[in-house]
């Protein structure tokens, strides 16, 4: 079988788990360009992966010219969030699959266009939400969907994380409304999508609290929400960037009238409690599984990310996050940002907004 060639726009701090989880997949595809505005980062990651894989990409500053020289049918998207629409829709339109890292987009109407460009080129767009693949969160799918919770209640995601302001000032995109959003929008992302995948998906209502306390950025380093499911179900979502004096937690727990399960460890990787009505025969050898913490709060989840994604190229099927449902947790964050500007609950259906219209909202 052909290789799918793949190119990497953007080769900044999460790059290197896309390096990895190409490597990893290296049967099915290869990469044979990467590219950044410094040079010098495309540079490394091109070295990383010849050192991985024994092949050396090719190296660009410009994506336009990278696309017009080499050919590529799928690229993955990792520069700074404020650009992943615009890039996104340039290469989708060129005929390119994309693997775009998350948020997706800044603003609602940004993300539905990049879905619509992925539909009208027949394409396929996946965004990075890789803690759907790892085993314990599989395993908490799979029980809901067997119904083995009885009725939802509620669920929680807790991101209690810190970044100082050495984080800030190593890339100055960060926590600004241009390109980033805050502690919602770039560290508590990934469980918020993992709360509303589990709880049921449809939403009614948000209501949010966020304010700016300690970091010198634009953006919120706490924010609070409160979600009504249409299903009558409620999360909580509790995002942080100001733990002292290092990353405490971060939790996923769904409570339901016949079940309660909590995941924790580094990167929502370890089941912590696992208790359900209809006790099954392998419940002791499942609670019994510890999967060693990842290195970083990036997890495991790239390298069958990346599986997903190639298979959905080959086997022409959606992938397991595609556009449709990267823009969900995208959404309830943008949601959350109005609800802070507005001090009111918000009405979900039919919202659009983005980042940049918080630019002159007072948070603190």
């Amino acid at each position: 079988m052909k290789k799918l060639k793949f190119s990497i726009i953007g080769c900044g701090r999460i790059s290197y788990k896309h390096i990895e989880g190409l490597a990893k997949n290296f049967e099915e595809a290869e990469l044979v360009a990467v590219c950044d505005i410094v040079i010098e980062r495309a540079n490394k990651r091109s070295e990383e992966y010849y050192n991985l894989c024994g092949i050396e990409p090719l190296v660009y500053n410009d994506y336009r010219k990278m696309l017009d020289e080499v050919p590529i049918d799928a690229i993955a998207i990792t520069t700074e969030s404020g650009y992943h629409s615009e890039i996104s829709i340039y290469c989708l339109n060129l005929g390119k699959h994309v693997l775009v890292e998350k948020p997706m987009a800044l603003s609602t109407a940004d993300a539905k266009n990049m879905i619509a460009a992925a539909e009208q080129n027949k394409v396929k767009l996946a965004v990075c939400h890789q803690n759907r693949f790892n085993l314990p969160i599989k395993q908490l799918r799979e029980a809901i969907d067997k119904g083995r919770f009885g009725k939802l209640i509620n669920g929680t995601a807790r991101i209690l994380w810190s970044r100082d302001m050495s984080y800030y000032k190593q890339a100055p995109w960060r926590g600004t409304w241009e390109q980033d959003g805050g502690t919602l929008m770039n560290q508590c992302i990934h469980n918020i999508d993992l709360l509303q995948w589990m709880m049921g998906g449809e939403i009614d209502t948000i209501y949010a609290q966020t304010g700016n306390y300690i970091r010198s950025i634009d953006a919120e380093d706490f924010g609070a929400i409160i979600i009504r499911f249409k299903n009558k179900a409620i999360g909580i979502v509790e995002g942080t960037a100001c733990v002292y004096p290092k990353n405490l937690e971060e939790t996923l727990s769904i409570f339901g009238e016949t079940g309660t399960v909590c995941i924790g460890g580094l990167a929502v990787n370890k089941i912590e409690t696992w208790q359900f009505a209809d006790e099954l025969e392998d419940e002791v050898a499942l609670t019994s599984f510890k999967d060693d913490d990842p290195d970083t709060v990036y997890g495991f989840g790239h390298i069958p990310l990346y599986k997903d994604f190639i298979d959905a190229i080959i086997m022409n099927k959606q992938p397991l996050i595609s556009g449709k449902e990267g823009i969900k947790a995208m959404q309830i964050i943008l949601a959350a940002y109005k609800s802070q500007k507005t001090g009111m609950p918000i009405k979900y259906e039919g919202l659009e907004f983005s980042t940049i219209e918080m630019k002159n909202s007072d948070i603190r």
